[in-house]
């Protein structure tokens, strides 16, 4: 076992995958071992038999309904479940504006928001980025104006994942206009069954319908849905982000899932009469990205251990982010590679449901094109770079 992991954290490992094992629906795993599109009820059957064991937001503190795990029992859960082809838990709630609401939201916030995350009750997305103001979050322009107990909430948001599942938003909007644009910031959580709120989809590159364009005009937000302070939405808004990079370490076991599937489609393509898996180039292509899954994954412990020391995520996170995104692309490159020599097209409905018994080739395609997008949200490889090089190399 590496040399991390002691004799409990290797016993709540083998705890993970017995459950997994147990709990996780067989055609839930085969649409996300194939790259399959995923629908609401996917999501909900995994979350709901993990809140069942207490285990939907195991990361969460106990007194606010955790079961208080350490990073590094974070790290091997997540790294075990996306391994052993569980769906992803969906972020915005359990990940994203859970944490921001028990660390800086009022104790009736917490008891009308928090049980229905952990019990995967409520859906939650994210209004943060808009047409102009997506790495550059700070230039948002959505507006909050005061009108008695209430905000009227007037903009538009974009690239808003499951808003047409959402039952609530929390989004982050300008409730003044500050000489230093973070100042009028405010977060504000919203219903999305509110008049005035309006989704539209946007299909993406891989013909299937994850992202939205939300537009709000003139929606009523009552001030018991501010979140903390008025003007103070730019500090939980950085917290948020925090835990959105540390949510990196669900690469991981993404990764390695991703490099078997590659490992079985070289052995499975032929070229000149044999498998491509034999081929010199193809094993030092295999060898390069395993060595850059065996460095991320040694960044992503030792953050993990300065974590559990005290040290709050730093540019680090920055990295991890920015290396794992491109890891997974590189993997999903390969998968194209091999696949162009049987000149297959890429067939969007294919991938929205199960079809029959056939390979998930189109599947893999689709890990290649919806992937293009993990270098973008979340904040871009060229922000995360700018980043790097102000908070560590100083210039």
């Amino acid at each position: 076992m590496p040399a991390w992991e002691d004799a409990a954290l290797l016993a709540f490992r083998e705890e993970v995958r017995r459950f997994c094992e147990s709990a996780l629906s067989p055609i839930t795993r085969r649409k996300v071992e194939e790259g399959l599109h995923l629908g609401k009820e996917d999501f909900l059957e995994w979350e709901r038999a993990l809140a069942a064991r207490g285990w939907l937001v195991g990361h969460w503190p106990k007194e606010h309904g955790g079961a208080g795990w350490t990073p590094l029992q974070r790290y091997i859960f997540l790294e075990e479940t996306t391994r052993l082809g569980a769906p992803r838990i969906t972020p915005f709630g359990v990940t994203y504006v859970g944490p921001v609401i028990y660390t800086y939201g009022n104790d009736a916030q917490r008891a009308r928001f928090l049980p229905g995350i952990r019990e995967s009750r409520s859906w939650w997305c994210q209004g943060y980025s808009e047409p102009g103001a997506g790495s550059d979050l700070a230039a948002l322009t959505t507006r909050a104006v005061r009108d008695g107990d209430h905000y009227r909430v007037t903009g538009q948001k974009t690239w808003t994942s499951t808003a047409q599942w959402a039952d609530w938003m929390f989004c982050l909007v300008r409730t003044s206009k500050e000489e230093k644009p973070q100042d009028g910031i405010s977060f504000l959580l919203i219903d999305m069954r509110s008049p005035g709120v309006t989704v539209r989809p946007i299909v993406t590159l891989d013909g299937c319908h994850d992202v939205n364009d939300v537009f709000l005009d003139e929606v009523r937000v009552h001030l018991e849905n501010r979140v903390g302070e008025e003007g103070r939405g730019w500090t939980y808004a950085k917290f948020l982000l925090g835990n959105e990079r540390m949510g990196t370490i669900g690469a991981i076991g993404r990764a390695r899932a991703m490099m078997a599937q590659l490992l079985r489609l070289a052995v499975e393509v032929r070229e000149a009469g044999r498998p491509i898996a034999e081929h010199p180039g193809f094993a030092v292509r295999y060898a390069e990205l395993e060595i850059a899954l065996q460095v991320l994954e040694a960044m992503c412990v030792r953050q993990l251990q300065a974590t559990i020391a005290g040290a709050a995520p730093g540019v680090e996170a920055n990295i991890m982010k920015l290396r794992s995104t491109q890891l997974t692309q590189a993997i999903a490159q390969g998968f194209t590679d091999l696949l162009r020599r049987r000149g297959l097209p890429y067939a969007p409905a294919t991938v929205l449901a199960l079809a029959g018994d056939a390979p998930g080739t189109s599947g893999l395609l689709r890990q290649h094109l919806i992937g293009r997008a993990s270098t973008i949200f979340g904040g871009s490889a060229e922000i995360q770079r700018n980043v790097i090089a102000k908070t560590a190399l100083g210039l």
